[in-house]
């Protein structure tokens, strides 16, 4: 009874350390942080193999073969975690908890992604998925209507793509700019609902009065008019129930889509499209989110509280992530606005103005200005609305842009050519001075004597820039497509109204403002009191540095790699070469010396020299193995 005791208890103890001792061991070994199912399943796996290749052996039971036996065992286990490792890497597999819910989201991204996949190939956009590159006339019209019946985040998608001429031919954007997202009204019953859960209480405890017909429905929001109880007059945008969720879903699918094409498709990766997906999606979460738009609105607010044009007010007591309460504003949009009796070059200027002025002086502006976001009120002035697509530059990229502009009004090819490599991210090689005489040619065909600049001029510049594989950053990019926005609500304010001229002398104006003795008076005590730190310490280091000249003492330390990546680099390259040469050598000795005849006899039938012969063969192999593994493992886990 206690000799079967022992044995029920002592297997699975010894198996319980076999198994502790092959972890420790293929963490030393590997590097790896294995877990104990995989350890488990790898031995279990590694002992029934190491058995069928020990049995093959001619003579197993030699004792001097013992280590090599043990080192089998060890490689095959270790073999296993290392295949294991690379098709499987740790940490790629979810705790079981989330396999139900990744479970449920795969199965219905599968749905979704199949009814998106089947509208593509509907409309005949099959071979462009597939990577296949051919001329095809309808490819603008299927293009549309497949984003048109593919919903409101492929709508979406399509209505930003219709803003970048950098990317796309002029039919494909001609095309593009024809998506519309006006759809039905949701149902009164659907819209209560969601507001009480997004304000707390029904809305005529909430509103004075509020009107269940809704002024303006789009595939993301609608907008009712309502009335504090204050009596101050509003509009309440209201998220459509649901939109939400079936967006969240689409993005994951474009970001799926982006990375295919990427990887497939040679105009994919030309365009950027996986960089393009990410950014959509980031635009379109924020438009998603009605609190990210009233502070986008409040920030451009406070931006233009100088200009001519009208902002509503926000009530952020009022708003939610799927509520927005604002100011109504009195008066009708620009597309369908009398203005027969209205100024419309100084309407027209006064929109561009606040609009450059936003781009270029306070670097947060209205990404989305098109006749439908623009009304002229009761009073004649204009007013701004829907504040769902901001952009915003950083100091470095306004004063880029200025740049850019001046060089346009000087006609100068290396001023522009400057400014725009500031602007875009460039490759790692360009022949700049190429870039300058392709830049001058461009200039000479659109601001020669004679000529009349036009919005043209716009879509020759982004067909150079892809043409020197130059990269336009989604800021910059916003304010194109902000500009080629507004050129169509100033087409409808004023037929011929020249944008690119205004926007000339504009650039004139403010660099002239920068140059009068107010302005150079502050911008210089300004440097001043920067430098005035450096100027104190100045004069003792100037002492210091010709002291130590006079004395013979001056002399210059470097340090190399003193960037700790730097030095994890060159240690982790030189851990794997040592590796390398040590496995390779070991499997050399192993070959000379399994080749070698004679030497002293280590057992019935086997010399010392096939003793360390298989052993150094096994370390050879343990060697290169650890080498595959830390190049097929991902870099984070490095």
């Amino acid at each position: 009874m206690g000799d079967f005791l022992l044995y029920t208890v002592g297997l699975p103890l010894t198996f319980l350390f076999l198994v502790l001792g092959m972890a420790m061991a293929a963490r030393r070994i590997l590097g790896l942080h294995v877990g104990l199912v995989r350890t488990t399943f790898a031995c279990l796996l590694g002992v029934s193999l190491s058995e069928v290749a020990l049995s093959a052996m001619p003579t197993p039971d030699t004792p001097a073969l013992t280590t090599v036996q043990i080192g089998i065992s060890l490689l095959l286990m270790i073999a296993v975690l290392t295949f294991a490792e690379i098709v499987v890497p740790t940490g790629s597999i979810p705790p079981p908890t989330e396999w139900w819910r990744a479970l449920r989201g795969r199965v219905s991204r599968t749905r979704r992604y199949s009814r998106i996949t089947a509208i593509a190939f509907r409309h005949g956009l099959g071979p462009y998925l597939r990577g296949r590159e051919r001329t095809d006339t309808r490819l603008a019209r299927s293009l549309r209507l497949a984003l048109e019946e593919g919903g409101v985040t492929f709508v979406k998608l399509g209505q930003v793509l219709s803003t970048r001429p950098d990317l796309l031919p002029p039919d494909v954007i001609a095309e593009l700019t024809l998506l519309q997202d006006n759809v039905p009204a949701a149902p009164w019953p659907a819209v209560r609902e969601l507001l009480v859960a997004e304000l707390g209480q029904p809305p005529e405890d909430v509103f004075a009065e509020f009107d269940e017909q809704p002024l303006a429905a789009a595939s993301v929001a609608q907008v009712h008019r309502a009335r504090l109880k204050s009596g101050e007059d509003v509009v309440v945008k209201v998220q459509r129930p649901g939109v939400r969720r079936v967006a969240e879903g689409d993005l994951d699918i474009v970001n799926r889509l982006g990375s295919t094409l990427h990887d497939r498709t040679r105009w994919g990766r030309a365009i950027g499209v996986r960089d393009l997906a990410a950014g959509f999606s980031t635009a379109l979460r924020e438009e998603l989110d009605f609190l990210v738009e009233a502070r986008n609105l409040a920030a451009v607010r406070a931006a233009s509280t100088d200009s001519d044009i009208v902002l509503p007010d926000v009530h952020h007591e009022l708003c939610t992530s799927r509520v927005l309460v604002m100011e109504r504003l009195d008066g009708v949009p620009i597309r369908s606005a009398p203005l027969e009796s209205t100024d419309r070059d100084a309407l027209a200027r006064s929109l561009l103005d606040v609009l450059l002025r936003q781009v270029m002086v306070s670097g947060v502006f209205h990404a989305d200005p098109h006749p439908g976001n623009i009304m002229l009120l009761r009073d004649g002035r204009l007013g701004m609305l829907d504040f769902g697509s901001v952009g915003r530059l950083d100091a470095q990229l306004r004063s880029a842009l200025g740049k850019m502009l001046l060089a346009i009004d000087h006609s100068d090819p290396a001023g522009l050519r400057d400014a725009l490599l500031e602007l875009v991210t460039r490759p790692d090689e360009i022949d700049e001075l190429q870039l300058e005489r392709a830049l001058g040619q461009f200039m000479a065909r659109h601001l020669g004597a004679g000529m009349r600049p036009d919005v043209e001029m716009f879509s020759d510049l982004f067909k150079l820039v892809y043409r020197y594989g130059l990269s336009v950053p989604p800021e910059i990019a916003a304010v194109f497509r902000a500009l080629a926005t507004v050129e169509g609500t100033l087409a409808a304010l004023s037929p011929g109204f020249n944008i690119v001229v205004e926007s000339r002398a504009f650039a004139d104006k403010q660099f002239s403002a920068h140059l009068t003795p107010e302005s150079l008076r502050r911008t210089v005590t300004e440097e001043l009191h920067s430098m005035l730190p450096m100027l104190r310490r100045l004069p003792r280091r100037a002492e210091r540095i010709s002291s130590a000249l006079e004395q013979g003492r001056l002399g210059l330390s470097m340090r190399l790699f003193a960037d700790e990546r730097d030095r994890q680099f060159i240690v982790s390259l030189l851990h794997q070469v040592m590796l390398t040469v040590l496995g390779a050598t070991a499997g050399l000795m192993a070959a000379l010396l399994l080749g070698a005849d004679g030497g002293p006899v280590a057992g019935p039938g086997v010399s010392l020299f096939q003793v360390l012969g298989y052993n150094l063969l096994v370390i050879s192999v343990l060697l290169g193995l650890r080498v595959v593994v830390t190049i097929f493992r991902p870099r984070t886990q490095r």
